[in-house]
């Protein structure tokens, strides 16, 4: 066997042995520490699933707490390519005839040709162009006064409300082609000038520098046999709470714009309800069941916390909601019922004649103040996520405790240092110790192997 490297010359490996000393005092404490460890990092893991399954519920309950969620409403129409609507959620459902006798049209002229095209220098002075009540001056000046110059001076300028300028090459030349950005027969254009650009000059009383291709209009639209006009073609108002937006005029075509409660919204929040109240129940469950087939617990089996959520969540789900009205006080009145695993079952004919017979009574099961399902789970969330609560008291014990388990990790190292450099000295000395005494072991043999022999002879 090797020495240990230590001044002495004996057979002992002090270093092999300090260490195995030394790994055999530490095995029992590194052994507790690391069950304690994986105990809390467990709980750890355990408490955080909860949180996240709880405020992944508490979301979707959001989205039910109060009735308005529920006010959407739907429109359809008998021919979209005349009219289309929505609605808010004042709107009465009800149906409506619609005939749209004239869109809105921004309007649109175009100057006489200017032979020599865009480059044509048009004069020199300032420009005034109007839009309903509403105008703007550019100055037009050498070199910067061609026709070009002047489309660039409209379009570019900060005061402009809202005409836009284009140039056309036809084969008479280049026309200068101003249109409104803004429909309805307030929104005309005028042109006014003062210096030598007369040519695009048009007023009401001087309109023979340009043509009008698109005149500036008002939609024209019956609704339930009465007239209306609009400066747009989406008109609001007219209809309480609901706006109708034209695409086409058909005169002598009635459309049917039909408004309702929006039926297919309301069943997907209540579908994402349901689907996250399940996913929460996976989670409980898991955290705090007992698995007989493989005979292991959840981390919080018998948890006091899980148990009180539980209790809590189930009580509410069963309490009816007298404030929902006689036929749909509880979630099973709209076809929604507790499986034998916990979840919750969907019988969409239930929920869907729930929902049209009493569309209202439904909002208020969910969304009652204080009284509906999802407001009371909303607020007991809430409640349990919030600072000092149980599970946030929890959480903070047991992140106090992993760093605590951290430090004791830290004094064990510096121990067992301690225990490693106490082996070495003393293994040291009796190193020391063991060659002295080889070493003299040594010379006596040596001296005793010099002495006379004696014979008897």
């Amino acid at each position: 066997m090797a020495t240990s490297g230590v001044v002495g010359g004996s057979t002992i490996d002090v270093n092999s042995l300090v260490s195995q000393l030394v790994a055999a005092e530490r095995k029992p404490l590194d052994d507790q520490l690391a069950r304690a460890v994986q105990r809390n990092t467990t709980r750890i893991s355990a408490t955080s699933a909860l949180l996240g399954a709880l405020s992944n519920f508490q979301a979707v309950l959001n989205g039910l707490k109060n009735t308005s969620v529920f006010s959407g409403r739907s429109t359809t129409s008998s021919n979209a390519d005349i009219v289309t609507a929505t609605a808010t959620a004042t709107a009465a459902p009800g149906r409506y005839d619609v005939e749209v006798e004239r869109l809105a049209s921004a309007q649109q002229i175009t100057s006489t040709a200017f032979a020599g095209g865009s480059s044509t220098v048009v004069g020199s002075g300032t420009l005034t162009i109007s839009l309903g009540a509403t105008s703007f001056s550019v100055g037009v000046a050498d070199p910067a006064n061609t026709l070009a110059d002047i489309r660039s001076l409209i379009n570019s300028s900060p005061d402009n409300p809202g005409v836009s300028a284009s140039i056309i090459n036809a084969a008479d030349g280049a026309h200068l082609v101003l249109t409104s950005t803004k429909t309805g027969a307030a929104n005309t254009i005028q042109v006014t000038q003062a210096g030598t650009l007369s040519a695009l000059e048009y007023t009401d009383t001087n309109q023979a520098n340009f043509t009008q291709l698109r005149p500036a209009q008002d939609a024209l639209v019956h609704v339930a046999g009465y007239a209306t006009t609009s400066e747009t073609n989406s008109l609001s108002g007219v209809i309480d709470g609901v706006t109708l937006n034209l695409a086409s005029a058909e005169v002598g075509t009635t459309v049917s714009v039909e408004v309702g409660f929006d039926n297919a919204a309301a069943k997907d929040k209540i579908k994402s309800f349901v689907t996250a109240y399940n996913s929460l129940r996976g989670m409980m469950s898991r955290l705090g069941g007992y698995d007989a087939a493989t005979k292991s617990a959840g981390p919080m089996l018998g948890d006091s916390i899980l148990s009180s959520i539980d209790s809590e969540i189930r009580r509410t789900l069963s309490t009816p909601v007298t404030d929902a009205g006689a036929n749909v006080q509880t979630l099973a009145s709209i076809g929604i019922t507790t499986q034998k695993d916990g979840t919750l079952a969907i019988d969409d004919a239930k929920l869907d004649a729930a929902l049209n017979g009493n569309f209202d009574g439904v909002a208020r099961l969910f969304g009652a103040n204080e009284t509906g399902v999802a407001a009371r789970l909303h607020a007991q969330i809430t409640d349990r996520l919030a600072d000092g609560a149980a599970i946030d008291t929890r959480n903070k014990s047991l992140q106090d405790e992993q760093r605590a388990l951290t430090k004791k990790k830290d004094d064990i190292d510096i121990r067992m240092q301690i225990v490693q450099q106490t082996y070495l000295k003393q293994f040291t000395r009796l190193d020391t110790l063991l060659s002295s005494l080889s070493a003299t072991s040594a010379y006596l043999a040596q001296q005793i192997d010099s002495l006379p022999k004696w014979s008897r002879d």
